[in-house]
């Protein structure tokens, strides 16, 4: 059993909405690691930050990936940082993973400055750049497709992804 497809980027890529439309397209399920850590911690991510700590909700994050690169068999969509922990990364090596690329300035309007994205909380424009700065590579490398996301309708990215990974 494996994903038909694992989305991972930066926050404001589209993980979620391309998620969505591509399940929809494939007649499969969509999943999101970050709402499986949230149902199991029993609060937002926002919260797990602020009360349990970022460690504590890399460790959930782990899990929840490991767990759902092993049962479902739909569209998967991570967290942008899922891809730091080692184990993570070499989970993926054999799953087809799409690496939907994004601006700053684009992730920026889709996110929103104002949003409860705790890593962003402090200058969230600066931060957002050096967090895509850093994983930019680690997101490249895991990718078997990547698609920009950058002035595109979601429906133009889904194609793209069907026709990259020949679904």
């Amino acid at each position: 059993m494996s994903p038909r497809a694992v989305l991972i980027g930066a926050p404001g890529a589209g993980k979620s909405t391309v998620g969505h439309l591509l399940a929809d397209r494939l007649g499969a399920a969509f999943r999101d690691t970050d709402a499986d850590v949230e149902a199991v911690a029993g609060k937002p991510v926002g919260d797990i930050f602020v009360e349990d700590g970022e460690d504590r909700f890399r460790e959930l994050e782990a899990q929840a990936v490991r767990l759902a690169l092993a049962e479902h068999e739909g569209v998967l969509a991570l967290g942008g940082g899922a891809v730091l922990a080692e184990a993570t990364r070499e989970a993926l090596a054999d799953h087809p993973v799409v690496y939907l690329r994004v601006g700053l300035s684009q992730a920026v309007q889709r996110v929103g400055l104002a949003s409860a994205r705790p890593l962003l909380v402090l200058n969230p424009r600066s931060r957002l750049k050096k967090l895509m700065d850093e994983r930019r590579p680690i997101y490249e490398g895991l990718a078997l497709v990547t698609v920009d996301t950058d002035d595109r309708d979601p429906g133009q990215v889904v194609d793209e992804i069907v026709k990259g990974l020949q679904l």
